[in-house]
């Protein structure tokens, strides 16, 4: 089929929204009409390289929510009809990772740049008769997906598209930054540094595990405001400013648990986070830097003598198939704040705009709400 979607063709240019050729699903795959489509940070790291991508074209998008239309051959978890979550990365369930309760570390993730289908290895897009790179084998940033059904996880029919999206990627990466990954337990001190979309799902995780204090650090006062709605005990602008704080706060003994989910990352802030982190405490770094960037600033000394851990984080440690439903279930019974997460929608054909608005600090998360217009 014909469709649209958004298409990035060089490092550092704009997207661009033109006609795109949808392939059909094959052995194992379901095509899927997008409602809605998050617009993650780690989308506009394939813009700048620091994710390197092995070609162009790419399609962009990991992040959204949609009802499956088509089924191919043996699909035994979806039927037409069901509402779907993304998950950006594919979850097997057979695999070594899979089946040692690591499903973010599905094998089948190695082949999530390279746009070949999980099924066959060929393409499913194309666009100026080129083949098309997916992000994360998806490419949300299009009303019509073709993907395999290890992608998508069925919701319940009443949670709203937009939010729903939300959870495929940014709020379940956050959220299990503080819950799985940092382990964040009652009366823990909790920093989190970076609070957009990926942070202020961590806070909400911090706030729910029954931290003590929850200290959100960024130098955006409009994301600080919000920290402190969702939850904050306490917000500062930088990591130097929050130390002298903090050290008072706790008694001079830091905070067990350091998250940093900002949207670029750092090998200068590793220090300063450390810092920071409390004695036998925990530093969790979620956020993505340059793949190219092997530079990381830290005191070996006091790191080890103070017996610190130091952790990397993909999709919060989480198991997609339960964490995504357990998430919306938290966010129907209010328990998780999804909707106010949202600060801006957009068309398809603002993408470019709504992107500046997250340079500018001026979204916690903004998402993509296709109409018929946009089909």
């Amino acid at each position: 089929m014909k469709t649209k979607g958004a298409i990035l063709w060089g490092l550092n240019e704009p997207w661009s929204v033109e006609e795109i050729e949808l392939g059909d699903p094959r052995e194992g795959e379901v095509q899927i009409r997008m409602e809605a489509a998050g617009m993650c940070h780690s989308d506009h790291h394939i813009v700048t390289g620091a994710t390197p991508m092995p070609s162009f074209p790419a399609l962009g998008g990991h992040e959204g929510a949609g009802v499956v239309t088509k089924v191919g051959p043996n699909v035994k978890r979806l039927k037409e009809g069901d509402h779907v979550v993304l998950s950006f990365i594919p979850s097997c369930g057979h695999c070594d990772p899979c089946t040692q309760g690591h499903q973010n570390l599905c094998d089948l993730g190695m082949n999530l740049l390279t746009g070949q289908s999980i099924s066959d290895g060929s393409y499913r897009v194309q666009a100026r008769g080129q083949n098309v790179i997916p992000m994360s084998l998806l490419g949300t940033f299009s009303p019509y997906m073709t993907v395999h059904e290890y992608s998508a996880v069925k919701i319940d029919e009443y949670i709203p598209f937009e939010v729903a999206a939300l959870v495929g990627c940014g709020v379940t990466t956050g959220w299990g930054s503080a819950t799985n990954v940092a382990q964040v337990r009652p009366g823990d001190s909790v920093a989190i540094v970076g609070v957009g979309g990926v942070g202020m799902a961590a806070l909400q995780g911090a706030v729910v595990s029954g931290a003590r204090h929850v200290i959100a650090i960024d130098p955006v006062a409009f994301k600080r405001e919000q920290a402190l709605k969702f939850g904050a005990t306490h917000a500062y602008a930088s990591l130097e400013e929050a130390i002298v704080p903090v050290m008072e706060l706790t008694w001079g003994k830091m905070c067990q648990k350091v998250i940093l989910t900002m949207g670029e990352m750092d090998g200068a802030i590793l220090d300063p986070a450390l810092t920071l982190t409390a004695k036998a405490g925990t530093c969790v770094v979620t956020s993505m830097g340059n793949m190219s960037d092997m530079d990381v600033k830290m005191n070996l000394f006091l790191f080890a003598m103070l017996q610190k851990t130091l952790k990397g984080n993909v999709f919060g440690g989480a198991n997609p198939r339960h964490e995504i439903p357990m998430l919306l279930d938290l966010y129907k019974s209010g328990q998780l704040n999804l909707q106010d997460m949202i600060s801006n929608t957009y068309s398809l054909e603002q993408i470019n705009e709504g992107y500046q608005d997250m340079l500018d600090g001026k979204n916690l998360r903004g998402v993509i709400k296709y109409t018929d217009a946009d089909r």
